[in-house]
């Protein structure tokens, strides 16, 4: 079911026109855009290669998309992935739906096998604090300059004290940060704006980096930067991370989202409430927040179950 880029069909004008759409007008990450133009190639190279499809985007058979079910099943797809497929087919024909090209939605009938949302992972906050220190033991081991110290303290700190996405924080720039307040002004998913508290640790490094190393910098000059003064990619910010997780002990499949993760685990655990932790996430959805709870909810019995006599 692997999509062939070298065929140029009618409907991949069509994806490419919602692609846009997505991108320019929904505001959302090139990582959406790129899953949701593999979930609709993938599902439109199927419906192609079945032969019962005539190519008309208003005669999809629903026939036609349970085979596509059933045959990713076999494949070996996860209910997940299948999931963020169907997912991105509903969402694309909604779009075309209300500009008029279909009279339905084929996939609102269509039934896909459910599945556990696995919960976050995420570090305890003894773990965090090893990851963070992570910098400055690198520096006493001479294997950076004072400078790269303190700026990989500083992405780890605004991540994991401001619980930002990655590409907000490679978007971040002085600007946005005011720092009498302590608040950082971030532009979310869908260019959302929010106020994030960065906390005292972060505020400390970035005043230091500012002071010691930023030199002359405008509103508009990237908070976080590369040895040539220029933003950062967020490839090399995972890349780097996987260099402290090492040095750590830690997982290396660990993510900066799994900062993020760590950092709403820890404000629920600690008693924040969780429309105030909705907010400081920028989701638009308290039922998004709602699996912090979850999190809590499993630490408190696993420890009631490896400490109570009848556990």
């Amino acid at each position: 079911m692997s999509a062939e880029p070298g065929h140029d069909f009618p409907e991949r004008a069509v994806i490419a026109d919602f692609l846009a759409y997505l991108e320019q007008e929904r505001r959302l990450s090139p990582y959406t855009v790129r899953n949701y133009r593999q979930a609709l190639h993938e599902l439109f190279d199927y419906l192609r290669k079945s032969g019962r499809w005539t190519g008309e985007l208003d005669a999809v058979p629903l026939l036609l998309l349970r085979s596509y079910v059933i045959d990713a099943q076999r494949e070996g797809i996860s209910r997940r992935t299948l999931h963020l497929r169907i997912s991105a087919g509903r969402a694309f024909f909604r779009h075309l739906l209300r500009q008029g090209r279909v009279q339905a939605n084929p996939l609102v009938g269509l039934s896909v096998p459910a599945f556990r949302k696995p919960l976050p992972k995420f570090l305890s906050e003894r773990q965090v604090e090893r990851f963070l220190d992570g910098p400055r033991l690198r520096l006493e081991a001479g294997e950076l300059t004072p400078w790269e110290a303190c700026r990989d303290q500083l992405i780890f700190e605004l991540l994991y004290g401001g619980g930002l996405r990655i590409s907000e924080l490679v978007a971040l720039r002085h600007g946005q940060i005011d720092r009498q307040r302590g608040v950082a002004r971030v532009f979310g998913k869908g260019r959302k704006e929010r106020l994030c508290p960065l906390g005292a640790a972060a505020l400390a490094i970035l005043e230091r980096f500012r002071q010691e190393f930023a030199g002359a910098i405008g509103q508009d000059d990237p908070v976080v930067v590369g040895t040539n003064g220029k933003p950062l990619d967020p490839e090399w910010v995972q890349r780097r991370m996987k260099t402290y997780l090492r040095l750590a002990e830690l997982p290396l499949d660990l993510s900066p989202h799994k900062l993020r993760h760590s950092f709403a685990t820890h404000l629920v655990n600690a008693g924040a409430d969780l429309r105030i932790v909705q907010e400081l996430l920028g989701h638009a959805s308290l039922a998004t927040t709602q699996i912090y709870t979850h999190v809590s909810l499993k630490r408190l019995k696993d420890a009631h179950r490896a400490a109570h006599p009848r556990g």
